[in-house]
Parts: structure tokens; sequence; C-alpha cells
């Protein structure tokens, strides 16, 4: 009998994710084939400082009786942390050894750890919406302790085991971040952040409303969360348009004025993510060059029709405007 070989990509974070350990199976149809299986283990102890045991502990201290719990030393030792072991693994086994050795020798670092990263980002926001717990949160290669790519036999890779694996440096893992390539765009939100760090705490400034929506919009475009990222880029917009517009900086109006040329496609496209009824009459629905309303369900699968280049161009615009903000500094820091 051929060897029946299973590649995968792991991670191991030094903290347990918001999941339960298990296998977990990836369809992109109902009753089709399986696309990704996950594999999640928790290793180690139980953190201390968990949520779980944060409750209970002050669960104690709001009954209003003096607390009798032991005094911990000044220098207390760090407490056991937990770890969770993800393993991304294709279904579709390769037959011998051979090919896993070509398919691990031809491995992409930047694409192929991010397109795994992205299936277990979709779990994780599955997870969200299914517990409406807002904190479940995605992660990045970059926060891994140890990302490794290798092939093992069906039962070893199911346990996150595996016949034969190497570790990624991290230094090979730049552009993980996002399933699409980086298209030149800079990864800052912002310049000079210790300046405006300092400024943010000590209330000289207020962060922007478009900031915020920005940022929620570039983590769901990276995660090919294409609608979400067009609703929430049109109201990062509506709200720059007047933020920005306030800001007394030299190079912003011309900045303004660019978003302002943009912001009507950009609204286009969140108003083609919405979904729409079979016999619902929209603006622009015999306009053949108007963008067409495609059902958007969970995971954007459905959003196949929103112009992914224009979401991505005017959410860079935005997120150059901002950093020109930033880039000159702020007095008084």
């Amino acid at each position: 009998m051929p060897e029946r070989l299973f590649l995968f990509v792991q991670f191991e974070f030094p903290w347990p994710l918001d999941l339960p350990d298990g296998r977990y199976l990836l369809r992109s149809a109902v009753d089709g084939e399986p696309e990704h299986v996950m594999v999640l283990r928790t290793l180690g102890a139980r953190a201390a400082g968990s949520p779980r045991g944060r409750g209970r502990a002050l669960g104690r201290l709001r009954g209003g009786a003096p607390s009798r719990q032991p005094a911990v030393a000044s220098e207390p030792d760090p407490a056991p942390l937990a770890s969770a072991r993800a393993t991304i693994i294709d279904p579709v086994a390769v037959s011998a050894e051979p090919q896993a050795r070509a398919w691990l020798t031809s491995l992409d670092p930047g694409h192929d750890v991010a397109a795994a990263v992205a299936v277990l980002n979709r779990i994780l926001q599955a997870q969200r919406i299914a517990t409406a717990d807002p904190y479940v949160r995605e992660v990045s290669a970059a926060q891994a302790a140890r990302v490794r790519a290798g092939w093992g036999e069906g039962e070893q890779v199911a346990e996150g085991r595996w016949l034969h694996a190497i570790e990624l440096p991290a230094s090979e893992l730049h552009g993980a971040a996002s399933r699409r390539p980086a298209r030149g765009r800079r990864r800052s939100a912002a310049l000079r952040p210790q300046e405006r760090l300092a400024r943010l705490l000590g209330a000289r400034e207020r962060p922007l409303l478009c900031e915020e929506l920005a940022l929620r919009a570039r983590l769901d475009l990276d995660q090919g969360r294409t609608a979400h990222a067009a609703f929430e880029l049109e109201r990062a917009y509506r709200a720059a348009l007047i933020e920005l517009a306030a800001d007394d900086r030299a190079d912003l109006p011309r900045r303004v004025d660019e978003l302002g040329s943009l912001h009507e496609h950009v609204a286009r496209a969140a108003e083609a993510a919405l979904p729409r009824a079979p016999n619902d009459a929209s603006p622009g629905a015999d306009d053949p060059d108007a963008i067409q309303p495609e059902a958007a369900h969970a995971g954007d699968r459905g959003a196949g029709a929103l112009d992914e280049e224009l979401i991505e161009h005017a959410l860079g615009r935005l997120e150059a405007a901002l950093r020109a903000r930033s880039a000159a500094g702020f007095d008084g820091v």
C-alpha cells in the first residue's frame, strides 16, 4: 500500500485560544468536500490570570467580607501559562514522501502561512459569532511563538504530531498577516507611535472615529471578509471627511479632497455588499457599470462581485492620510 501523508502548517501561540480543543472541519458549501481540517490542543496549565479565574476571585471579594486569602510575595514567581497548538491540515493526502518533500521545498512562507492563518481566523470568527462574544479575537502569524510546516500520517497529524517538519524562522514570515499580497502598502497605520501614544494617554488628544474604523476594515479585508470591510470603510470615510477637514495641518486639505472624490465609489461598494431579496429593485440595478449586489453571508464567500481592488485602494489612501497626519510629529509631547 502506498503511504498516505497529510501536509500541514502548525502554529504555537503562548496563550490559549478562545476555542475548545478538538478537530474542526471546514467546507465552503453544504455537503461539499472538506477544504481544511484544524486540530487544536491546549498545552500546559491553565493561565492563572484567565477570565474564569479572575471571575471567581472577584466574586469572593465583592461579598463584602475581608479576604482570607494568604498574602503573596512582593516578587512572586511567574504563573504557569498555557499555550495553544493549532495544526492546519490539507485533507487531500499525497501518496508518497517525495511529493511531500517537493511541497515543502516549494513552500512560500509568506503566502502559505498566510493562507493557513486565514483558516484559523475563519474558525475564530465563527466562534465569535456563535458565542456572541466580541472578545474572541483573531491572530496573526507574527504572534505565534513557533510556526512549523511538514507532513505526517493521518493519526499523527490529528494529534498535532508529524513524521517530518521544519520550523519557519520569523524572518521568512514577513507579509504573512494577510492572505493577500501587501501590494506595496505600509503596515504601520501611523508614524511616530511613541509620541502619539503619549498624547493619547495624557488626554492631549482623542483618537479619531475614522482611525478605529479603518483598522477594523483593514483586518476584515486582510482576512477576506470583503463585505464587512466595505461597510466599515464607508463609515470610516464618512467620519474622516469631517475629522480630517477640521485638522489644521497644511497638507491635509489635498488629501481630504482625494478622499472626497473616492467616497462615492466606497459608498457604492458598501451598498453592493448589502444582501437583498431576489425581487428587490435598487438604484443602479439596470446600470451595467454599477457594482451589483451579491448575497453576503458568513465569511464573505458570496461577496465575489465586490471590487476588492477598489476597496484596497480606497483604504490605502485613507491610511496614507492618517499617516501624513502624524508624520510631522506633535507639539508639546
